[in-house]
């Protein structure tokens, strides 16, 4: 699926339900991972969240199951076995705050989890490690230079990190690295609104 744009404007994708486990971290706010979740049930694919702020979720879960149960929304720690197969893949999206218990339903074939982190807590050292894929967005500049140690990235990453816009995102899986600019749909600024790092 389509996330944003890159750079040079081309579109940013990227594919989460695969054959083996993925796992992905996203240090920012919880708009950009709705408008993943949005994005996946688009797909075809199933997403079950995992949150202590189901106030947040309970819009979209709403709009996304108008006809059918696409989005499932449960409690922390509170997540029954999903179930999912190359024709049905689902989204484990945990929404858990910035100290996530291990999670119940973790990542398997045709079950990516995302795990949102709304800062670099001390959690965060340990997900990162074991994860596919880091989204980094808008962070203070100590933030910055602990994820530049983190993830070895160059100085000018760091510097930029402090400074991005709304809506951006540095995605980062090995050495490779991206900066993406999720752009919304106009039912999807409907429903979440504008681009926010903060929630």
């Amino acid at each position: 699926m389509v996330i944003g744009a890159d750079p040079r404007e081309a579109p940013a994708v990227l594919g989460l339900a695969r054959p083996t486990p993925f796992d992905a971290v996203l240090i920012g706010g919880a708009w950009t991972a709705q408008v993943i979740a949005l994005r996946t049930v688009g797909t075809g694919a199933r997403v079950a969240v995992e949150t202590g702020r189901r106030q947040l979720w309970t819009g979209l879960a709403q709009a996304a199951n108008s006809g059918q149960q696409c989005v499932t929304l449960h409690d922390v720690g509170r997540v029954p076995p999903q179930g999912p197969t190359v024709h049905s893949p689902v989204l484990v999206v945990r929404d858990c705050g910035v100290r996530p218990p291990r999670g119940r339903v973790v990542a398997a074939p045709w079950q990516p989890v995302l795990t949102l982190l709304p800062y670099l807590g001390p959690e965060a050292p340990r997900l990162m490690d074991s994860a596919d894929l880091v989204g980094v967005q808008r962070v203070s500049p100590e933030e910055a230079r602990r994820l530049g140690r983190l993830l070895g990235l160059p100085q000018e990453d760091v510097d930029a990190l402090p400074a991005l816009p709304d809506g951006f995102t540095l995605w980062c899986a090995g050495a490779s690295r991206m900066y993406v600019d999720t752009r919304a749909t106009e039912p999807e600024t409907g429903l979440l609104g504008a681009a926010r790092r903060m929630d």
